[in-house]
């Protein structure tokens, strides 16, 4: 099956190596796929099987492509078209109305809806009466990241910054409830004076680099209630760190279910950590736990192998 994949990244019908530092979920899949690469504008001279679109989330960069009949020129090299949700579901409604109509429109001028979690799914489905509207599961490509030792973690990471898009305020309280260092991934986003909190934030490095920050931790708390690709949640448990998050967000729900509490629910996270903290038992049953449903849910193998059964793919 010949799929192309088209973004905003800089693509000229390339492939993804799988040995790329900037492995990020949105780059893992069309490498997984074997996809050549494109950029928003291209219309390459073979034809695809597939076109995966990952429409962005910023304004600015959906003006362009309003601009420009964007669908009818990714139809014209691709036999089927699926747009895959870039963000959580209700983001495009921070654009102009009438972009949002070009956004609504898309939708459903697209073969098949791609979403990130169950939830999702419904929300497509009942916005868009659209009849094929399929999970892509968050993936990860381990090659540049295998075999990395897990002794003498310490510490508790926290999934973002001070910002209501990462609910960093809560994660930080709850963090602070026992006696560990605190650490903040940079995400692009921060509120000045977040640095004399006492957290230690890494700087901004790319994917392969975060992985093996991301491994030096014992913990991990990530109370983001804008639920998207997961990617933190996924991350933690394939390392086998315990990650306390909300529920309604697929990857915490299916590799961290012993720490998934209900929105908004700070004082159940707290106990929750504090446990963590004094019954190793609970511990290695929640990290075990992680692992074993990272590789049963959300491996590269069952990735492709779910993909493959759904366009009968030999």
């Amino acid at each position: 099956m010949k799929i192309a994949y088209i973004t905003e990244m800089d693509g000229k019908g390339n492939k993804v190596p799988r040995t790329f530092k900037g492995m990020k979920t949105e780059v893992a899949w069309p490498c997984k796929l074997e996809a050549d690469c494109y950029t928003f504008g291209q219309k390459p001279d073979k034809q695809y099987d597939l076109g995966l679109i990952i429409i962005p989330k910023l304004e600015g960069r959906i003006s362009k492509l309003v601009e420009m009949d964007f669908m009818g020129i990714v139809k014209s090299f691709c036999k089927k078209v699926a747009i895959m949700q870039e963000g959580p579901h209700w983001f495009f409604q921070r654009y102009e109305l009438t972009d949002q109509i070009w956004y609504f429109n898309s939708l459903r001028q697209a073969d098949i809806l791609y979403v990130h979690n169950k939830q999702d799914v419904k929300y497509y489905k009942g916005l868009t009466d659209h009849p094929d509207v399929r999970i892509l599961p968050t993936l990860m490509i381990e090659d540049s990241i295998k075999n990395l030792p897990n002794e003498n973690r310490s510490g508790t990471m926290i999934g973002g910054n001070f910002v209501e898009w990462y609910g960093g305020f809560d994660s930080f309280m709850v963090a602070s409830s026992i006696d560990e260092k605190i650490y903040s991934p940079s995400m692009g986003q921060r509120k000045k004076g977040e640095d004399k909190l006492g957290i230690t934030q890494l700087p901004y490095v790319n994917w392969v680099d975060w992985i093996k920050e991301l491994n030096k931790r014992k913990y991990a708390v990530h109370l983001m209630k804008t639920h998207a690709a997961g990617t933190f949640a996924l991350n933690c448990a394939y390392l086998g760190i315990p990650c306390i998050g909300y529920k309604g967000l697929d990857t915490q729900e299916i590799c961290h279910p012993s720490l998934s509490i209900e929105l908004g629910d700070i004082l159940e996270a707290k106990k929750l950590l504090r446990t963590l903290e004094s019954d190793k038992d609970f511990y290695t049953k929640c990290s075990d736990e992680a692992k074993l449903n990272y590789n049963n849910y959300y491996h590269e193998n069952k990735f492709y192998s779910t993909f493959k059964e759904q366009f009968k793919i030999s």
